[in-house]
């Protein structure tokens, strides 16, 4: 009898192991679909907003308000990050499956929890959930990111999984490519009719997208597209200086290069920064290689087509060399120089240069600030008032994604900040900041111990292992981690890199457990 039992034991656990890939296999498919599907989708919406503030400034006051880059984007993103809890949660509670005990769990739970504590006690309650209406990068999607991010750490993964993550992005790079190379040559596609008509689908009758807005990709604006884009080159590159079959490396570097192309149409030096930063890391890589002739051949070819693909757009729009090699060096060769106008100035009976305008009794008026932009296309005049923001509420913050309804607007010194002080700063700019700002230091120091635990973690294996699939997804979460100094969270950016970050701990941990037997 007690054999009987022991083999009806055996065929169960065999059920459950069967079970628990099958599950895994339909989640790794609903994380492919945020990796290659979420942030391709560009669909008008119109959401009734709550403003906190009492104004007649259109940016902030409420009312029907219209979004064509994140609303649906983080629509989906929250159904399937539910599906794929959902599905999870059932492998854990009916087919014995596992959590991987690690300290990372308890860094992922007191960032989710100091979110919810920030949220819970945000002066702008409703916009920390949800986030601005166009950008929706608040508490909800943040939860998310972190639930895809654990629920991708805790699964298995096919051999091929890499080759699976590239595919799915390749047609949010050749899409991009087509329609920022419209935008670039002035024939942007939301002024063709068929275009509008697909991105308006479910917008009511009544409502219809400005004639004067334009389509630069399927991110919100060009430092997003810049900063992703790099993130996709490097990614890329990478992947073709480590894959051994020719065809498929050349086919990645020629992605690679049209993404570099994006960065440069971007006309946002935060892409190219971020490439700069993190190409000494790749030409080590090559020595790391196993065929380092076809790596060396790859990255050379990169290289040389880089040069005439960065000419000819730098020759139609003089601007990418400013964004780019203009960082370095101020002289630009392909920008026509054109004669200032002279100054009219004016002089006192004798001839002595006004530099003050006095009143009728002499009565010298306030100094007003120059016109200038600071540090970092003005980051350092919003990232100073920030602070001062940050002082009243230090420990929780104000809630995500709340900065344009706190920001101080139309204060004086924007004149020398953000060279206009009628300029509406609606974000921080910076994706650190953002944190900071909105879960405050209790959120994040934990935000910073978990990214800094997901970096170390990796490090230590892939210096001992040399493993190509976490030195591919490494590389690319560290120029997600560079590019986030200057750019902010979106869901369409932020839920791809928190999945590759996840898949790439699985990795990282599945090694582990390989050479040792056990978990840490």
């Amino acid at each position: 009898m007690s054999k009987f039992y022991e083999k009806v034991t055996y065929r169960d656990v065999e059920e459950d192991i069967q079970s628990q890939k099958s599950v895994d296999k339909w989640i790794f498919g609903l994380l492919l679909i945020v990796i290659g599907f979420v942030p391709l989708i560009v669909m008008a919406s119109v959401v009734e907003v709550q403003s906190p503030l009492i104004t007649n400034v259109s940016a902030l006051e409420g009312g029907t308000k219209g979004d064509i880059f994140t609303h649906y984007k983080a629509l989906v993103m929250v159904v399937i990050t539910i599906l794929a809890g959902i599905m999870f949660m059932a492998k854990i509670v009916f087919m014995n499956g596992e959590i991987r005990k690690t300290k990372m769990n308890y860094a992922i739970g007191a960032f989710a929890v100091a979110i919810v504590l920030s949220t819970i006690f945000s002066p702008n309650i409703s916009i920390a959930l949800h986030g601005q209406y166009n950008r929706s990068d608040g508490a909800i999607s943040w939860l998310c990111y972190l639930a895809l991010f654990f629920i991708a750490m805790n699964i298995n993964y096919p051999k091929k999984v890499l080759n699976y993550i590239l595919y799915s992005l390749y047609p949010f790079v050749i899409i991009n490519l087509y329609i920022i190379i419209m935008n670039f040559y002035d024939n942007d596609l939301l002024q063709k009719a068929a275009v509008k008509r697909i991105v308006t689908l479910f917008l009511p009758a009544e409502a219809n997208i400005g004639e004067e807005s334009i389509l630069v990709g399927t991110l919100n604006q060009w430092n997003y597209m810049s900063g992703t884009f790099a993130i996709m080159t490097v990614l890329f590159l990478a992947a073709a200086l480590f894959e051994k079959n020719m065809v498929r490396s050349i086919i990645h570097m020629i992605i690679a290069l049209f993404a570099l192309s994006i960065v440069f149409m971007s006309l946002s030096s935060s892409g190219f920064i971020t490439i700069v930063l993190l190409f000494p890391l790749l030409i080590f890589y090559v020595f790391k290689t196993k065929t380092k002739k076809q790596s060396v051949l790859v990255l050379s070819i990169f290289l040389i087509l880089s040069v005439p693909i960065f000419h000819t757009l730098a020759t139609h729009v003089p601007k990418v060399w400013y964004e780019t090699i203009g960082l370095i060096f101020k002289y630009n060769p392909y920008d026509v120089y054109i004669e200032p106008e002279l100054t009219s100035y004016k002089f006192n009976s004798e001839g002595i240069l006004l530099t003050k305008a006095y009143a009728a009794e002499k009565f010298e008026l306030p100094v007003i600030p120059d016109r200038a932009t600071a540090a970092g296309s003005g980051r350092a005049y919003i990232w100073s008032k920030g602070f001062d923001l940050l002082k009243e509420r230090p420990l929780l913050g104000y809630g995500l994604d709340t900065f344009m309804y706190n920001f101080p607007h139309y204060d004086i010194d924007a004149r020398a900040g953000l060279y206009d002080e009628n300029t509406i700063t609606d974000k921080p700019h910076s994706m650190y900041f953002s944190l900071l700002y909105g879960t405050g230091i209790i959120g994040f120091l934990c935000a910073t111990l978990l990214i800094a635990m997901s970096l170390i973690r990796s490090l230590k294996v892939v210096i001992k292992q040399n493993e190509i699939i976490i030195w591919v997804l490494g590389i690319a979460w560290g120029a997600y981690l560079i590019q986030a100094f200057f750019n902010d969270s979106l869901p369409g950016t932020s839920a791809i890199m928190w999945l590759i970050a996840g898949i790439m701990l699985a990795e990282t941990y599945t090694n582990k457990e390989q050479l040792n037997g056990r978990d840490d």
